[in-house]
């Protein structure tokens, strides 16, 4: 038995909130070929511009980036603007409106992002390396259904 498994409902729930902060502050720069921690930051602003490019969605300016981030849009265009000088982000004129710029993934960009991906699967499989099968997919599923459900909620919400 865990330590988790004799928490009550109300303990468990009351450590989801702090586990998902240790998240973030945990071994992902320790696995083997870590990112820079200002690649890993970088990140935050290439996967909102890759996800809206395979998911078809409307074109993506700083303003979106911001919005997604929950930052001030001058924060976010100081985060594109690093981007683009790392050369992993390319401004484009809007093919609805030519005075907008839009923001696409240069190959650069859609190199860290796929280096990004095998590192956090690394991670991840590092981390569950003593759990079973049936509880890595279990909790890769549950965590890609959290984070769906969470995207549904900030589209519910009024902007």
């Amino acid at each position: 038995m865990t330590k988790h498994e004799s928490m009550t409902a109300d303990e468990l729930l009351d450590a989801v909130g702090p586990a998902f902060g240790r998240l973030r502050r945990s071994s992902l720069l320790e696995v083997e070929n870590p990112i820079s921690q200002k690649d890993l930051t970088r990140t935050l602003v290439l996967r909102i511009v890759q996800d809206a490019e395979r998911e078809g969605a409307d074109e993506v300016t700083v303003g979106a980036v911001a919005q997604h981030l929950g930052v001030d849009p001058s924060v976010a265009s100081r985060m594109v603007s690093d981007c683009i000088s790392a050369g992993y982000l390319v401004r484009a004129a809007s093919q609805r409106d030519g005075r907008r710029t839009v923001l696409h993934l240069g190959p650069e960009g859609r190199e860290l992002m796929a280096r990004f991906t095998r590192h956090q699967r690394a991670a991840f499989e590092s981390i569950t390396a003593d759990w079973t099968e049936r509880e890595r997919l279990e909790f890769a599923r549950l965590m890609l259904k959290y984070v769906d459900s969470q995207d549904a909620l900030r589209d519910r919400l009024p902007r």
